[in-house]
């Protein structure tokens, strides 16, 4: 009796070794093209995701594996997104102007339009796509927003690591989220490229009208 519990617990462990190694792999080529049942091997990734992370730690850089983790997501959650209407932008406060005259609320730093950073031109395209724009101070702002309103889509721009972990903290709640990666990270003057902001806003906005 015991002898067979061990077998088929090895077998369990060999067969999830496999299908974390065959996830990863098509993560990994997810960066470049676009890769078939994407959405199946998300769930694989988000399921296994704590020891891939603790073995990423080890041998490599948790970074690697929450970008590979969100372009698997973008290309699985894509289609979906551009059935959604009722849409939020979802940004980080670190982009901001250093000296920031706006103020903040519980749902995020509220954009004064000063012309100083990035913010100012974000506020405005989202406005012109039908976008709301959140600045939040922390991914638990994000639940703070989510009280005030209800809706179905949700353009991420963070650090791949918060890009991944709101897409997973938003999977439950029938939100569908696309991510935009930041081109540096850390608490202040970080900067994402505005020109794949405006492909993701003129992407979603040409396939919804299709």
């Amino acid at each position: 009796m015991y002898r067979l519990l061990g077998e088929i617990i090895t077998i369990l462990i060999v067969l999830s070794v496999l299908l974390a190694g065959i996830a990863l792999a098509v993560s990994r080529i997810s960066l470049n093209r676009h890769v078939w049942l994407a959405g199946f091997f998300a769930e694989v990734l988000d399921f296994f995701y704590l020891p891939l992370k603790f073995f990423f730690f080890k041998l490599s850089d948790t970074r690697i594996l929450d970008k590979w983790m969100v372009s698997l997501k973008n290309i699985a959650n894509q289609s979906a997104f551009t059935r959604t209407e009722k849409r939020m932008i979802i940004a980080p406060h670190c982009m901001r102007f250093l000296e920031c005259p706006a103020s903040s609320t519980r749902t995020g730093i509220q954009c004064v339009s000063c012309g100083k950073c990035v913010f100012s031109k974000l506020k405005e395209d989202a406005a012109r796509y039908g976008y709301k724009l959140y600045i939040v101070t922390g991914s638990s702002f994000v639940k703070h927003v989510l009280k005030e309103e209800k809706y179905e889509g949700a353009l991420l721009i963070a650090c791949d690591y918060e890009l991944n972990k709101v897409m997973m903290g938003l999977k439950g709640k029938d939100i569908v989220t696309y991510g935009i990666p930041m081109y540096s990270d850390g608490c202040f003057n970080t900067g994402v490229e505005y020109e794949k902001v405006l492909q993701a806003l003129e992407m979603f906005s040409r396939n919804a009208s299709n």
